[in-house]
């Protein structure tokens, strides 16, 4: 996938052309709900531009992968490769020598505090081989989870080539953070020492940082909640940035691409938020232990009953906006089969699931949340004379049945 010497030009024209009631002054934007992927405001969202920097955050979330999987431990050490040694110097860097041991932990804060673009190769070609080796585990995971419009070209953005829509850069954020919760210990870190000898701390390239209140540099863009993402810059893609912020139970995520200047991108992310947390709100539809009308019980065999009250696991709760009464349908309802549910059955047993839809009234999107469905009693199995005279006392029933078809 291979950028036009026109595209610039005719993205920003359909970014002019599209509606832009915020005001943002950036090439796309997205404002997306963490929890359900909502998409709350959009401007030119669905266009694939250069994410420079934001890339790494699909490199972070390969390394935490390897964690996970016990392939890899962050106290483990990485040798410094030639390409990540020759990097070259008029880029973010920590300016590693070929041959240099670091842990993963202090290359991976590299990368997520100081945007280190040799500290992203050598992780990367720790894990890949070579940076283009992993450069097709970026693209095989972008496929994997659906991210349409993402073409990874380089582990640390670099390249122009790299190019991902706003939105499916807000919903790989919301995988990841879902997946890797500890990211943002990461990303939220303010400053960080790399060596023991160095003679000043990274600073967080994430002026929006809560953290950054108190400190006179940043406290004009420090936003309350935020925690994250990544930052990034390069000629094609301007200034640009991922950001996600907490209040209470709401956690949004935006993007930003093409803004004019570093603070730019943080003034417009800062519109972005405010909109999100001043116009929206949770609202539970459905409590936990509710009673879904259309599934009340279910049938089971070889119990004291035939059947077994359930009721729903949690609640399901929808974004709306604030003040408004949303319209909410049951879509579907899925539960065990008889054959599948055999006492003993405990109480609190999974036994099915429910599906509610929510339409926003605003963008058309319908959104969708299932939840558990689980018994609300135990039921003990059933006595061999209990089993015995409900199968004969089927059995008759039958036998008179089929006898009256006869008449």
């Amino acid at each position: 996938m291979m950028l036009t010497v026109n595209l610039g030009s005719q993205a920003a024209q359909a970014a002019e052309a599209a509606p832009n009631p915020l005001g943002v002054e950036a090439r796309a934007a997205v404002l997306i709900d963490a929890d359900s992927g909502q998409v709350l405001y959009a401007l030119d969202a669905d266009t694939a531009y250069p994410p420079a920097s934001m890339t790494k955050l699909m490199t972070e979330y390969l390394v935490l992968e390897e964690i996970t999987a016990g392939r890899l431990k962050l106290t483990d050490m990485v040798t410094t490769s030639k390409e990540a040694a020759d990097i070259p110097p008029d880029g973010s860097a920590i300016y590693l020598a070929e041959g240099d041991k670091h842990t993963v932990k202090d290359l991976y804060m590299a990368m997520a505090v100081q945007s280190a673009n040799d500290a992203t190769i050598a992780l990367a070609g720790h894990i890949g081989g070579t940076e283009q080796g992993f450069v097709d585990k970026m693209n095989e995971t972008a496929k994997a989870l659906g991210l349409k419009s993402a073409h990874f070209t380089s582990a640390t953005g670099l390249a122009e080539t790299t190019v991902i829509s706003a939105n499916d850069l807000a919903k790989f954020a919301a995988i990841l953070i879902k997946k890797h919760p500890e990211f943002l210990e990461f990303s939220s870190t303010p400053s960080y020492r790399f060596r023991e000898r160095d003679e000043t701390e990274m600073i967080n390239l994430n002026w929006m940082l809560e953290s950054n209140k108190n400190v006179p540099s940043f406290k004009q863009y420090a936003y309350p909640g935020v925690d994250g993402m990544k930052t990034g810059y390069i000629g094609a893609a301007g200034y640009c940035f991922t950001g996600t912020a907490k209040r209470g139970d709401m956690r949004l995520i935006s993007v930003v691409m093409n803004t004019k200047s570093k603070g730019a991108r943080f003034i417009q992310t800062a519109k972005l938020f405010n909109y999100g947390f001043d116009n929206f709100e949770k609202k539970t539809i459905v409590a936990p232990k509710s009673v879904v009308e259309t599934a009340k019980t279910v049938k089971i065999k070889k119990g004291v009953s035939k059947e077994v009250p359930i009721m729903t696991a949690s609640d399901v709760t929808f974004l709306v906006k604030k003040g408004a009464t949303p319209t909410v349908e049951l879509k579907n309802v899925s539960v065990k089969s008889e054959d599948e549910l055999v006492a003993p059955i405990a109480s609190g047993q999974e036994v099915g699931t429910a599906t509610y839809v929510y339409k926003d009234p605003d963008t058309g999107q319908s959104i969708e949340k299932s939840v558990k469905l689980i018994t609300s009693e135990e039921v003990k199995k059933g006595s061999w004379w209990r089993l015995m005279f409900r199968s004969l006392g089927g059995f008759i029933s039958g036998l008179f049945k089929g006898i009256v078809d006869l008449f």
